[in-house]
């Protein structure tokens, strides 16, 4: 699936606002999960947290017209650049949610479709982009140390 700028920059700008109230300077760490839930039928992207209050939404009208046959696992990879620009750009550096915390795409029961970011200090969530060829490097790496 392919969106728009436009579309993009209006989901990262939804995500910037919804955890906009977890940037408050006083100190107060909270604990909770942020979920991403999306409606192809209405095009809502609704940002809660993990006690259901909602903390953004928009319309990708985009989503509506999607034709395929994953929608979840199609908008997956694009939700995932987008929160990957704003932690590149440092929009989560200063929020006072404890860590470990994830972002998750979510379904209309709210189940768990897949983990989008994972915020931790030690911790790296392992996906194919980042094992692609990591089997030919490994087998030249071998290779390498038994030559000699």
């Amino acid at each position: 699936m392919k969106l728009s700028q436009t579309s993009l920059s209006q989901i990262e700008t939804t995500i910037k606002k919804a955890i906009a109230k977890y940037t408050c300077g006083d100190g107060q760490a909270i604990v909770t999960d942020i979920h991403l839930q999306a409606d192809q039928g209405s095009g809502e992207l609704n940002i809660f947290d993990d006690d259901d209050e909602e903390l953004g939404s928009t319309i990708i009208e985009e989503w509506t017209a999607y034709e395929g046959q994953d929608f979840y696992k199609d908008i997956e990879h694009l939700l995932i650049m987008a929160l990957n620009n704003l932690k590149d750009n440092g929009e989560f550096d200063k929020l006072t949610i404890l860590k470990p915390y994830s972002f998750v795409l979510v379904d209309e029961d709210k189940e768990t479709v897949a983990e989008l970011l994972l915020m931790d200090d030690d911790t790296l969530l392992i996906n194919d982009e980042l094992l692609k060829g990591l089997d030919k490097e490994l087998d030249d790496f071998l290779k390498s140390l038994l030559e000699k």
